[in-house]
């Protein structure tokens, strides 16, 4: 019988908080983020949810929340691989930069375009900036080529499917339960494949902070049911607030 997934967007971020396109730059969580985290355990585990395996990109922010969820569950012991695959879209020379800012000196529509179009992405970072992955030891042994100077949602669809394929769907097909803390964008990816998401579509798409997604299968992996678990009305707050960081909600 195949098993379940559930996906988790990490909790708030003090980059979040602060209103700053953060993408690969490694931040902590806020102390809202923290609360998010242990509360997405909680609901895990009064949803009665065990998992079997954890999986979590290479940023702190999604790691830590892993390990307050699965505390707050009981499952702190989970086993997790972590990958680079899982990271959120790498945001280019908009890394850093504060997002209505960014709207008021580039417009809504251009800002707008970076932010949630399928395949436009923001303008690079050189190879040499601080913020390209080439500057970070985590990335030391990747092929230069792997690493992004800038990606939109296409590109994070690119190298999230791969690990997808290759770590996740067997342990799914083998009946085990898998959780998989990310980001909003890996997780929008995820979702575009699961759910059959358009391109045009998924731009409307709002992963909000610490709300558990649940999915079933059936044998051939095609999604039976999803839905997020806890408070209904905290979700879709969490939503909004996510579709308002540009000014433009």
């Amino acid at each position: 019988m195949t098993g379940t997934l559930v996906i988790v967007r990490h909790g708030e971020s003090t980059w979040n908080q602060q209103n700053l396109f953060t993408g690969w730059h490694d931040v902590p969580l806020s102390d809202k983020g923290v609360a998010e985290a242990s509360a997405a355990g909680v609901t895990l585990r009064e949803a009665g949810l065990s998992f079997d395996v954890g999986h979590t990109s290479l940023l702190v922010r999604a790691i830590n929340t892993a390990h307050l969820a699965l505390t707050a569950a009981d499952q702190v012991w989970l086993p997790l691989a972590r990958s680079w695959r899982l990271n959120e879209r790498h945001y280019g020379a908009l890394q850093g930069l504060d997002k209505k800012a960014t709207t008021e000196l580039h417009g809504a529509q251009q800002t707008n375009l970076w932010r949630r179009s399928y395949d436009v992405p923001p303008p690079p970072v050189d190879a040499g900036d601080p913020e390209h992955p080439s500057q970070d030891a985590r990335y030391r042994l990747l092929a230069p080529d792997v690493l992004p100077a800038t990606e939109c949602l296409k590109d994070v669809v690119a190298r999230v499917l791969p690990y997808w394929y290759d770590a996740v769907v067997p342990q799914l097909r083998a009946g085990l339960n898998v959780l998989v803390v990310a980001h909003g964008n890996s997780l929008r990816a995820l979702v575009k494949h699961l759910e059959g998401i358009s391109d045009e579509a998924i731009a409307e798409l709002n992963i909000p902070t610490g709300a558990p997604r649940h999915y079933t299968f059936d044998d051939d992996l095609i999604v039976l049911s999803a839905a997020y678990l806890g408070d209904a009305e905290a979700v879709a707050e969490a939503a909004a607030a996510v579709a308002a960081q540009a000014g433009s909600a």
